[in-house]
């Protein structure tokens, strides 16, 4: 079964997932270009926010679900 069936229903993971290939990508190319710093900190916070996104989804409690979501959206924020 891949990511996308299981995870079919839940959008934040599905979104999470498919931007975390666009920055992959992105990040390989920013290597290309000997960026690679930046490189490495795009790599690291952009695909953290749909790691963040997924822990969330086994929080222990409706309190541990927002701080996890809020983890993931302030690597969003460094990402941007």
């Amino acid at each position: 079964m891949t990511f996308n069936e299981k995870y079919k229903d839940n959008v934040l993971l599905l979104k999470s997932f498919e931007f975390s290939l666009n920055i992959i990508n992105y990040a390989e190319d920013l290597q290309a270009k000997k960026k690679f710093v930046l490189a490495n900190q795009i790599l690291k916070s952009g695909t953290s926010i749909g790691a963040n996104a997924k822990e969330a989804q086994n929080a222990e409690s409706k309190k541990d679900f927002i701080h996890k979501l809020k983890i993931a959206l302030k690597e969003a924020d460094e990402v941007e």
